[in-house]
């Protein structure tokens, strides 16, 4: 399907999609089968050889899984697409597929905090060093930590917790000033709310389990190669891409597919050795949420605005980390990158430190306590002794991670019965048990002069 002539909810529902010319199916099927049958001996063969595209195993390829990778790179408007098992894989056979041993990557600090010990302790002993840069913001900051050795600069859209926006242009020019690609970890935003590969970004990732599924049903993660970094301008620094293979016939993976010698590399030599292979049926899952990723993100994006105006009025709140206000420093880049809205997952901070985190969560009855992102549900945590955990006070306090913090990822309920459900947070907080009955979140909202998504609806329930 042509890109260049849909809406992002058209091609959300029909992007990529084959037709099942055996059986007529408008719903792809889930191919729950561990190998593919061969036709004969040369149909073998030739699979083996790859002068024949059909599947051999679902290690390397699964009909259902491909559907889902057309869609996704489709909508991220890139070359080709890789499904994982999860984002932590996803940015696992990016790295790998980019990087050896006595290699740098310059990271931007405020990223999550898997990726973090991904690039620190697992990469890390394998003789791969990383830099991060404190303040995402400062591209000099950036161009500083370049080494002879650096491969790679990471960052993430809407980094997590802080929504501390990417500034993506300006760190894939300093990128490529220095030669590397930009990997770019778009859990957050979706490619509803931006494309970093239009921004300059060369290959973007995904934790499929958040947003993109949007149920919370099932694991997934997706590798997006947007396949206009040229592999071949400084072979010396590319060598697995560049060095002729016996395996192709003498000629290089750039010789052999042109632009998309990482991507080929990426899933023939990294992603199917090591092994992260998705589900087909929970591929079939993703493939379900991607169909309503639009009305879901523009109802998420909403909603959490909604909710951080409402936090910024709060005395107890001494900070609201949601770049969609105006108060936020990253404001002007979510207006440059994120018209359609700053995404839902944000923090605030509670004067209180930990003590009051501990009695605001333990009072809200709507939002779900637990480790995810991206739910349709509302979700709390509480970054300083979960997520972040790991890390050293003084470490927390560098990145904005203070004990009265909380984290939230907003979900798609009437808002109206969200910032109710905070109200007995706070409520909590003050002792002062009185105070839910005397609140009407509608009418609050509408006095911050928020539309209350689904009023309507709220004044029929109450």
């Amino acid at each position: 399907m042509a890109t260049d002539d849909h809406g992002f909810a058209t091609e959300q529902v029909h992007g990529g999609f084959v037709p099942d010319t055996a059986h007529g199916a408008r719903v792809p099927a889930v191919h729950m089968s561990s190998g593919f049958l061969f036709d004969d001996f040369d149909q073998a063969r030739d699979r083996f050889a790859g002068t024949d595209d059909g599947y051999t195993y679902t290690r390397l390829g699964n009909p259902t899984n491909a559907d889902v990778e057309r869609r996704i790179a489709l909508l991220e408007r890139g070359l080709e697409a890789i499904l994982v098992s999860s984002g932590q894989a996803a940015a696992t056979v990016a790295f790998l597929g980019l990087l050896q041993a006595g290699d740098h990557v310059v990271s931007a600090r405020s990223i999550y905090e898997g990726t973090r010990g991904l690039l620190v302790q697992n990469l890390g002993r394998l003789g791969i060093e990383v830099d991060f840069v404190a303040d995402a913001r400062d591209l000099d900051a950036w161009a500083a930590a370049v080494r002879p050795n650096t491969k790679a600069f990471f960052a993430e859209t809407i980094p997590n917790p802080k929504n501390d926006v990417l500034d993506i242009t300006g760190v894939a020019e300093a990128a490529h000033r220095a030669g590397v690609p930009l990997v770019v970890d778009n859990t957050l935003a979706t490619p509803y709310l931006v494309r970093p590969i239009e921004f300059g970004a060369d290959i973007v990732i995904h934790s499929a389990s958040k947003f993109l599924s949007g149920h919370g049903s099932g694991l997934g993660g997706v590798v997006v190669d947007g396949g206009s970094f040229d592999w071949s301008a400084t072979p010396g620094r590319w060598t697995h891409l560049t060095t002729p293979e016996r395996a192709l016939g003498g000629r290089s993976y750039v010789e052999a597919y042109g632009a998309r010698a990482w991507v080929v590399y990426a899933r023939d030599v990294v992603s199917s050795r090591i092994g992260p292979t998705p589900s087909p049926f929970n591929a079939f899952l993703l493939r379900q949420g991607i169909e309503t990723l639009s009305l879901r993100v523009e109802r998420h994006s909403a909603n959490a605005l909604a909710v951080a105006a409402f936090l910024d009025q709060q005395p107890e709140v001494t900070s609201v980390d949601h770049a969609g206000l105006a108060s936020s420093p990253f404001h002007d880049l979510a207006e440059r990158y994120l018209p359609r809205g700053a995404g839902s997952v944000f923090a605030f901070t509670l004067a209180g430190g930990e003590p009051a985190a501990r009695a605001f969560i333990d009072a809200v009855q709507l939002f779900s306590r637990m480790t995810h992102l991206g739910d349709v549900r509302s979700l709390i945590l509480h970054p300083a002794t979960t997520t972040h955990a790991g890390r050293t006070p003084e470490e927390r306090a560098a990145q904005g991670i203070g004990d009265g913090l909380i984290r939230l990822s907003i979900g798609i309920e009437d808002v109206a019965d969200l910032v109710r459900d905070l109200e007995r947070g706070f409520a909590a907080v003050r002792g002062d048990a009185d105070r839910e009955a005397r609140l009407d979140p509608a009418a609050e909202l509408t006095s911050l002069g928020h539309t209350v998504p689904g009023q309507h609806v709220i004044a029929e329930e109450i």
